[in-house]
């Protein structure tokens, strides 16, 4: 019997632990047969494969890795390594490899035979009698040194943080070295990058390649072409039935045709894609002038002081009003001709301020206490200020000395962790027709303006300064802190992200707490509150006047 025969025994052996088919044995799809026939030939040290999302690589990987611990692959000592994009995605792989081999060994955490660490910083299992062990490891070169795997198991290399990604090969290639017969399979969807080491492999880099693509200048929305990159659709109706339905949001939105030809046709896309957040047409549509209603929740940039900062408020009800404000030097006629925006009474910037949607603050900076004093006249005391943290202090600063009462502030990044998931929320309530804004010539002019950059998985975030065609000196201030405030809205209505996790899910930040300015709040303020939405007295203080 060869390896290949062998490991693919072992992995049919082995029993689902979760979803429909939990308890049932294995069932390894012909695709993956395939694969695991390919890739543990005599003859190959190096095998890549490359699906779309969601077939089942996870499982897959895991099951290759039990081999290593109590199957076919166990070596005296031999270490197999599970590397992903970081340590939290790691884990995940080392969940369903824990998953197994509990099934396997109900016993796994009594007697002396198993070690098992299981930390904040650590995750393996050894086997005391035979020294074999799975390892899992985020892909940090800085704490490569020292592997020595007989086998290594590369999740997603596509993922891989790009300042870190080719060290962290190199590091891996060269401890291969240390055991002869060291293999290395590599798991995940394209990249984008053409000089990515993961894209190498796959264009004839490696002993054995098995890619699963649609082809470029394909019709994406034929099912014909969904079933060449996605190999488990026949046998995974649900998944049939989520690629049928993100297509169709895909016809309407071209941000998320990219994001679909990337994760569910495995294309790749590039590394910066040139978006607009909103068709102008879905906004317009959405203007209205519904009542205010309910509680309110601020969205607040204040981006660079020289340049616009904005606040955005929406109410329960759905109401979505803005409010910009420059500093007063140079005056809005030097500002105009400098950025582009028109001359006299025609300039974009005048017609704003005549409209009463734009203010101006004294000096060459942006005055945040007189920008807010502002809004507090308008929308009166909010429930919740969710701010970027980019000019933290100064937002902190301009709060204590504005008239606003105390009240609880989220702080966000506009990086793709935190940005990402608030501009899907954003979309999602804009399609939803849970937003109603205001006739604005502020926020049509933002909205105009409003770029996304997208990373190779699809996500996106709001651009800034340049990123993605954005111009540096683009007036999506305003934007900016009405998405800050819908995705709020949208975590408190208890609105599910539609989002799949992975390595950029976007999660709230550990040092992002809800810090109440001026004074303690009664009562903590969860960032993700339990389904249904929390009472109100667990997220606002006051009523809004």
């Amino acid at each position: 019997m060869t390896l290949a025969t062998e490991v693919l025994a072992h992995v049919q052996a082995l029993t689902v632990t979760q979803g429909r088919d939990a308890g049932k044995t294995l069932t390894v799809l012909p695709w993956e047969q395939r694969f695991i026939s390919g890739a543990f030939k005599r003859t190959v040290s190096d095998a890549v494969l490359s699906t779309a999302r969601g077939q089942g690589k996870t499982t897959l990987l895991a099951g290759v890795a039990t081999a290593a611990l109590d199957g076919p692959l166990v070596q005296p000592r031999g270490e197999a390594i599970i590397v992903a994009s970081s340590f939290d995605q790691a884990r995940i792989d080392f969940e369903h490899v824990l998953a197994f081999m509990l099934e396997r060994h109900p016993d796994l955490y009594e007697g002396k035979r198993w070690r098992i660490q299981d930390s904040a910083n650590r995750a393996s299992i050894t086997d005391r009698e035979t020294g074999a062990r799975v390892k899992c490891i985020g892909s940090d070169p800085a704490r490569a040194h020292g592997l020595a795997g007989v086998l290594y198991l590369l999740d997603e290399p596509a993922q891989w943080r790009r300042n870190d990604r080719d060290r962290m090969y190199a590091a891996i290639s060269t401890s291969r070295g240390k055991i002869p017969g060291s293999r290395l399979i590599a798991l995940g969807t394209q990249s984008s990058d053409s000089g990515h080491w993961f894209q190498t492999l796959l264009n004839g880099g490696a002993d054995f390649i098995q890619l699963h693509a649609a082809p470029a200048g394909c019709n994406p929305f034929s099912k014909r072409v969904w079933r060449q990159a996605n190999p488990s659709l026949p046998a995974f109706p649900d998944l049939a039935q989520q690629i049928a339905k993100e297509a169709e949001k895909a016809k309407q939105d071209p941000a998320e045709l990219a994001r679909f030809c990337a994760l569910r046709l495995n294309m790749g896309v590039a590394d910066v894609v040139r978006l607009h957040l909103l068709d102008a047409g879905v906004w317009q549509a959405a203007e209205g002038d519904s009542e205010r209603g309910g509680r309110s929740i601020w969205g607040l940039d204040t981006a660079d002081g020289v340049a616009m900062a904005g606040v955005s408020c929406i109410w329960e009800s759905g109401r979505l009003e803005s409010l910009a404000a420059f500093p007063d030097t140079p005056d809005l006629e030097q500002r105009s001709l400098k950025d582009g925006v028109g001359s006299g009474a025609d300039s974009l910037y005048v017609q704003m301020h005549a409209r009463g949607e734009l203010i101006l603050t004294p000096g060459r900076v942006v005055r945040v206490a007189a920008l807010l004093n502002e809004a507090f006249g308008r929308f009166g005391q909010p429930a919740l200020i969710v701010a970027d943290r980019f000019k933290k202090n100064e937002t902190v600063q301009g709060l204590e000395e504005s008239n606003i009462q105390p009240c609880p502030i989220i702080w966000r990044g506009q990086g793709f962790r935190d940005g990402a998931e608030d501009v899907r929320r954003f979309k999602q309530a804009m399609l939803g027709g849970r937003v109603c804004p205001e006739t604005s010539l502020l926020l049509r002019a933002g909205m105009a303006e409003a770029m996304v950059v997208a990373d190779p998985a699809g996500n996106q975030k709001l651009s800034k300064n340049t990123e993605g065609g954005r111009r540096k000196n683009a007036r999506d201030d305003a934007v900016a802190a009405a998405i800050l405030a819908v995705a709020e809205l949208e975590r408190r209505r208890g609105v599910p992200d539609t989002a799949e996790s992975g390595p950029e899910s976007a999660q709230s930040s550990p040092d992002s707490p809800n810090t109440p300015v001026g004074g303690p709040a009664p009562a903590p303020v969860a960032e993700k509150p339990a389904q249904p939405a929390q009472p109100a007295q667990d997220w606002y203080i006051g009523a809004v006047q």
